[in-house]
């Protein structure tokens, strides 16, 4: 003969305070669910507005009249060790993918999309930043920066560097 005795269900009130952990974890995975996807499709679009991040959640525009475009260059992040970022305050920065504001080496603020070192895009604005980019040819990028910017017919807030 058998007896069973069931257990005390427990109070929702312990299952409460899990809540809030479990909402954090889901938030974090969310986030860095993004930032793959970021890492992955972000993009860099010319356009008569200026120059816009698609992809990625620190997305945004950067108006032809803030890019210094003349005082752009393409340089290897190895080599010219001031350029590199040395302290992240809002962004991502894992192994093989850097985004967001950072604060670089020779204390720049600086807004990057870097995924490769050794040839990134090097663009001053006039308000106060850089921007660090790794386009997949920057080269390319560089000279349609260039040649939007001395077009004559003027985007939207001319596009010439101060």
């Amino acid at each position: 003969m058998e007896t069973v005795y069931q257990v005390v269900p427990a109070g929702m009130r312990p299952l409460y305070l899990l809540l809030p952990i479990f909402l954090l974890l889901v938030a974090v995975m969310g986030f860095l669910s993004l930032t793959a996807y970021g890492s992955q499709r972000a993009r860099f679009v010319l356009s008569d507005a200026g120059l816009d991040f698609r992809g990625d959640i620190y997305g945004g525009r950067v108006p032809w009249a803030a890019l210094r475009v003349q005082e752009a260059r393409i340089v290897d992040l190895s080599r010219e060790a001031e350029l590199r970022p040395r302290s992240r305050r809002w962004g991502t920065g894992l192994p093989g993918y850097a985004a967001g504001w950072f604060r670089l080496r020779n204390g720049e603020r600086a807004l990057l999309y870097v995924t490769a070192w050794s040839r990134v895009l090097y663009v001053p604005t006039s308000a106060g930043y850089v921007l660090v980019l790794s386009p997949q040819h920057p080269d390319e990028m560089l000279a349609d920066l260039r040649h939007r910017a001395d077009s004559p017919i003027l985007p939207r807030g001319g596009p010439r560097s101060e």
